[in-house]
């Protein structure tokens, strides 16, 4: 799993909270990073933060499933809609949460878009 947000304590403190639960998180805090990991060992899941310096979340999510679609990708965002979520949706994501989330919700979340990606 790759976490992706440019807020590098959230990013990495989450990160740690999701291995303590026997995920295999890793934290990379830029559009770039976050691209060159997909291309070179794409995760399962990422967990990307919408709105980051650069490139949009919704531009790192349509170029990350151009890279791998079978990738899940769950938006990150300190607000959000049901119109949003359809948008979202439409451009590939998996789902999104709002920041900041309990860790039972996303764990949820990460679960069910991992049960529905395409092998």
């Amino acid at each position: 799993m790759l976490l992706v947000d440019d807020e590098v304590e959230f990013a990495s403190t989450l990160a740690e909270r999701l291995q303590i639960r026997g995920f295999d998180a890793k934290a990379v805090f830029c559009a770039e990073e976050a691209l060159d990991m997909v291309r070179s060992e794409p995760p399962d899941v990422v967990l990307l933060d919408l709105k980051m310096p650069g490139m949009s979340g919704v531009e790192v999510l349509k170029t990350i499933k151009k890279i791998s679609p079978s990738c899940a990708v769950i938006l990150l965002t300190g607000h959000g809609s049901e119109q949003c979520a359809a948008e979202w949706a439409a451009d590939g994501a998996a789902d999104y949460a709002i920041k900041p989330s309990e860790i039972e919700t996303l764990v949820a979340k990460i679960d069910r878009a991992n049960e529905k990606r395409p092998t």
